[in-house]
C-alpha cells in the first residue's frame, strides 16, 4: 500500500457553512480525507455565506484570507471541501497562483492512491477522466490557439479539440477493457448461481470496519486500515456457516456522502456485485456520532446502483468502543433488523453467524433472477 505521506504538501483546508447541521462531522471528515491524501493542513478558513458566490464560490473578501494563508504557510494547494464548477476552480487559481482541488478531486486523488488491482486502476482512471473532461482547459495557455510552427502544422485543428478528442478515445478503450471484466464477472455470478451459493456482500460508509468484519469471519487477511478508503478492490470468499452451508462473503468499497458521480459511474460493474447479493450486511460505525447521516448517505448509493430492494442487515461494529453489548434486534415482525458485534475482538460474531444462518433458511429456493424475495428487515434504523 503507498505511503501517501512520502510526498506530503502544505494545504489550506477551506470549508463554509451554507446552513447544513452536520458542519462539525463534515470538516472532521475533511481533515482525514486532506490527510489520507498525503496534504499537511497547515490552515483552516472557514465562512458563512447564504450560497456560494458564482465566480470565487468564497466571494472576494474570503479569497483574499485564503490567499494570506497561503503566502503565510508557503502552502503549494488550497483544498475546497465542496464540489467546484470548471470556471470557479480556474478563477480561485489565478486569484490565489496556487492549485486549487475540490473535494470530488481530492476523493478521486485518494482512490488512485489505494487502487491495488489491475481493474481498479482501470476505474480510478476512468473517473479522473470523465472528471477531467468538465475542466481541461485548467493549466494550458495554448488551447485556443492554431496549431503552427515546425513540426505542428496541422488541418487546423485546435489543441484543445485535440486534446478532447484523444481523452474521449481512452475513455473509449477503458470503457471497453472494463466491460470484458464484467462479462468475466459475470460468468462467475452464474456459476454461484447454478451451485446455489448463498451471495452476501458487505457495504458500509468509509472505515466502519468492514475489512475488518470480513477478516475476522474469513481469516482471509485482507488489508485493513484505520482509514478513508482502505478497500477498493472487491475481495470475496467462500466460507461455511452452520446451517446455511458455503456462502460467498464479499467485502466491497466504502461508501462518503457526496460520492462524486464519475466514480460511481466508474465502479458501476462492481459495485453491482452489491446489487446482486442476496444479502447485504450493512456495517455502521457505531461509535461514530454522525452514524444516521453515515446510514442515510449508504442507502442513498444503494438506491442509485440499484441495490435498495437487497435485504440488508445493519451490523453495529465497534461496540468496544462504545460500551454496548452484543445482541440481536428484531423488528416488530420478528425479522432481524440489527446485529451489534465487535469485528475488532470478536463479540458477537457467533450471534451474526446465526442470523445469516436464520435468514439464509428463509431464503430456501431463493433465485436471484426472478422477482420474488423473502421479505426481511430493511436495515433502516
Amino acid at each position: 500500500m503507498p505511503d501517501p505521506s512520502a510526498g506530503s504538501e502544505n494545504a489550506v483546508l477551506v470549508q463554509l457553512d451554507f446552513g447544513e447541521r452536520d458542519f462539525a462531522e463534515r470538516w472532521a471528515e475533511f481533515q482525514l480525507l486532506a490527510t489520507s491524501a498525503g496534504a499537511r493542513p497547515q490552515a483552516a478558513i472557514f465562512g458563512k455565506r447564504a450560497r456560494p458566490d458564482a465566480a470565487l464560490f468564497a466571494g472576494k473578501g474570503k479569497v483574499t484570507e485564503i490567499g494570506a494563508a497561503v503566502k503565510l504557510h508557503e502552502a503549494s494547494m488550497v483544498i475546497f471541501n465542496h464540489d467546484l464548477s470548471p470556471a470557479q476552480q480556474r478563477n480561485l487559481e489565478r486569484e490565489l497562483q496556487c492549485r486549487v482541488i475540490d473535494r470530488s478531486s481530492l476523493i478521486l486523488d485518494i482512490f488512485a492512491l489505494r487502487a491495488q488491482s489491475h481493474e481498479g486502476k482501470l476505474q480510478v482512471e476512468l473517473a479522473q477522466l470523465q472528471h477531467l473532461a468538465t475542466r481541461l482547459v485548467r493549466g494550458w495557455t495554448h488551447l485556443e490557439r492554431q496549431k503552427g510552427g515546425i513540426g505542428l502544422r496541422g488541418p487546423g485543428e485546435k489543441q484543445l479539440e485535440t486534446d478532447r478528442r484523444l481523452l474521449g478515445k481512452r475513455v473509449a478503450l477503458l470503457k471497453e477493457r472494463l466491460q470484458q471484466l464484467e462479462r468475466q464477472r459475470t460468468v462467475r455470478r452464474r456459476s454461484r448461481l447454478r451451485q446455489s451459493v448463498l451471495s452476501v456482500s458487505l457495504v458500509g460508509y468509509t472505515n466502519a470496519g468492514k475489512s475488518t468484519l470480513f477478516n475476522a469471519l474469513t481469516k482471509a487477511g485482507a488489508y485493513a486500515a484505520d482509514q478513508l478508503f482502505a478497500t477498493l478492490d472487491t475481495t470475496s470468499r467462500r466460507m461455511f456457516i452452520e446451517g446455511a452451508g458455503q456462502i460467498v462473503l464479499s467485502d466491497t468499497v466504502g461508501f462518503i456522502r457526496d460520492l462524486p458521480h464519475s466514480l460511481v459511474a466508474a465502479f458501476q460493474a462492481t459495485l453491482e456485485e452489491t446489487a446482486q447479493a442476496n444479502l447485504l450486511l450493512h456495517v455502521v460505525d457505531s461509535a461514530s456520532a454522525d452514524r444516521d447521516q453515515q446510514i442515510a448517505a449508504v442507502d442513498g448509493v444503494l438506491a442509485e446502483i440499484g441495490a435498495a430492494s437487497v435485504p440488508q442487515i445493519v451490523i453495529w461494529n465497534k461496540i468496544d468502543a462504545t460500551a454496548a453489548s452484543a445482541g440481536v434486534e428484531r423488528d416488530g415482525c420478528g425479522n432481524i433488523s440489527k446485529v451489534r458485534v465487535s469485528a475488532k475482538t470478536g463479540e458477537g460474531l457467533s450471534l451474526l453467524r446465526a442470523a445469516i444462518s436464520e435468514i439464509a433458511g428463509h431464503m430456501q429456493g431463493f433465485n436471484v433472477g426472478n422477482a420474488t424475495q423473502v421479505s426481511v428487515a430493511s436495515g433502516v434504523v
